[in-house]
């Protein structure tokens, strides 16, 4: 029987063969199937009109994390005025004195001559002249950190130490022809007054008519941001600081203004000067003279200093600030040999320490006063051994006894420390500074209410209250506990 299908259909290609072959022979038509059957809601369903572009971004799926590499920004450019050379340290240690919100004290005597050794004047705070506030300006012995700022005028508290301090300067001012002279280190704890207690004794020396020379901190010295250069001839090798010298020279002729009547008494031709000087100048005209060149600031610095203790001149007083900075075992300067320069072989700091340790002497008598510092101090072993065995055995404010300090065997210590400090030649006194007693806070607390700053009720329990706050009348915590601190 016959096959209806017959063998040449088989060999003919179907309808949809054809179709498939003819889109493959022509790649230009895109052929789009049906849609199969779908039960996606009409609403969510993708659209067929769109189509994605090349490189578009496709936002990520919610929770998951992705990098995202495009240009980078560049930061905005800073147009602020950059500060001039200077001037932010001139911002950081500027000084203001004054406060035109503050209430005046009407009934506030200024200290003198007079009064400064009136031990009933103990627990009061007496201004301090305009005279005498620039002088005292000249020679930096404000502090930043003293809160002068808060009251209409500078004022300063007479306490029992004060007094005492008066009274030595009053009885070395008589010129009985006696040439006393005076070696104190001031010790204490942070805030007890320190610097305060230095500026006092260099209001007084200048209230009776003595030379004040004053370093006012020794890490502007011994970090290393000052020009130095070796002294030639020296043995062994000292370092003299030119530019800090002239600023020396010029804060001695602002705070001395006497020296203007002072001429010079010797000839300053065996000296080497390379400036021509004139026999009869002042020693404040040759003190500005030196202040004005650095180059010829350390001779005129020396012929100075032995102008000042030449026989017949008045009282000197001399003063450092930061202590323990003059005793570390090395400085920011390098010696050629790449080792660091010991404080000591620094020119300035030799020079006073000689005078400190008793090396050198005073012709007329003076002062020679050191204070130093717990805020910003480091660590020298040798010199809390020397100050401890200077001052010996001591009772704090809760009747504990202290020890003197001793050596610690195998331990390392700078002996040039000792030889400054512990002279027999130098006879150095050691003041500890302690917290005020309660007259001497309430006193102050009074004139602090008087100003307008403390607006409580000055009585016996607010007194007490805050003298035991400060931990038995320290000052600074004192101000801080009653001033400074809102509740």
């Amino acid at each position: 029987m016959a096959s209806p299908i017959c063998w040449r259909c088989l060999f003919h290609p179907s309808p949809r063969q054809t179709l498939r072959q003819a889109t493959l022979r022509t790649p230009n038509i895109i052929y789009t199937p049906a849609l199969a059957f779908s039960t996606t809601p009409t609403s969510h369903r993708n659209p067929l009109n769109t189509m994605q572009k090349t490189g578009a971004k496709i936002a990520p799926k919610k929770g998951t994390k992705t990098l995202i590499i495009g240009k980078k920004k560049h930061a905005a450019e800073n147009r602020a005025r950059r500060p001039a050379p200077g001037e932010r340290k001139a911002l950081r240690k500027r000084i203001v004195l004054s406060n035109v919100n503050a209430l005046s004290v009407p009934t506030m005597q200024d200290i003198d001559g007079e009064n400064m050794f009136d031990r009933g004047l103990e627990g009061k705070v007496l201004g301090l002249p305009s005279d005498l506030v620039d002088r005292l300006r000249a020679v930096e012995a404000f502090k930043s950190s003293q809160g002068w700022g808060l009251f209409s005028r500078p004022g300063t508290l007479m306490r029992r130490e004060t007094l005492d301090m008066g009274e030595l300067v009053a009885e070395m001012s008589l010129g009985d022809g006696t040439a006393k002279t005076v070696r104190k280190v001031v010790v204490g704890e942070r805030g007890s007054g320190k610097s305060v207690m230095l500026l006092q004794a260099m209001s007084m020396a200048m209230l009776k008519g003595w030379t004040v020379i004053n370093i006012p901190e020794v890490q502007d010295i011994t970090l290393g941001h000052t020009p130095y250069q070796p002294l030639p001839g020296s043995s062994p090798t000292q370092y003299i600081q030119p530019a800090y010298l002239s600023l020396l020279l010029r804060q001695i002729s602002t705070a001395n203004p006497h020296l203007a009547n002072i001429q010079l008494s010797q000839s300053p031709g065996h000296r080497d000067i390379p400036i021509p000087i004139p026999s009869n100048i002042s020693l404040a005209r040759l003190s500005s003279l030196g202040a004005s060149d650095p180059n010829v600031a350390y001779p005129i610095f020396t012929l100075l200093v032995s102008e000042i203790l030449a026989p017949g001149r008045p009282p000197v007083f001399f003063g450092l600030d930061g202590l323990a900075h003059a005793m570390q075992p090395g400085t920011g300067y390098t010696a050629p040999n790449m080792k660091p320069i010991h404080p000591h072989d620094l020119m300035i700091l030799n020079w006073y320490l000689s005078f400190l340790s008793g090396k050198d002497s005073l012709p007329n008598g003076g002062i020679v006063m050191a204070a130093t510092s717990q805020s910003n101090a480091p660590q020298i072993p040798a010199l809390e051994v020397a100050l401890s065995q200077l001052e010996g055995d001591r009772t704090t404010l809760a009747g504990q006894r202290v020890a003197k300090k001793e050596r610690v065997p195998l331990m390392r210590y700078d002996e040039r420390v000792f030889d400054a400090l512990m002279n027999q030649k130098g006879n150095i006194s050691v003041q500890r500074l302690a917290g005020l007693s309660k007259e001497e806070a309430r006193g102050l607390v009074e004139y602090w209410a008087r100003s307008g700053i403390v607006r409580e009720r000055v009585s016996e329990g607010f007194v007490t209250e805050k003298w035991a706050l400060s931990g038995g009348g320290v000052i600074g915590e004192l101000e801080r506990a009653t001033v400074r601190m809102r509740v």
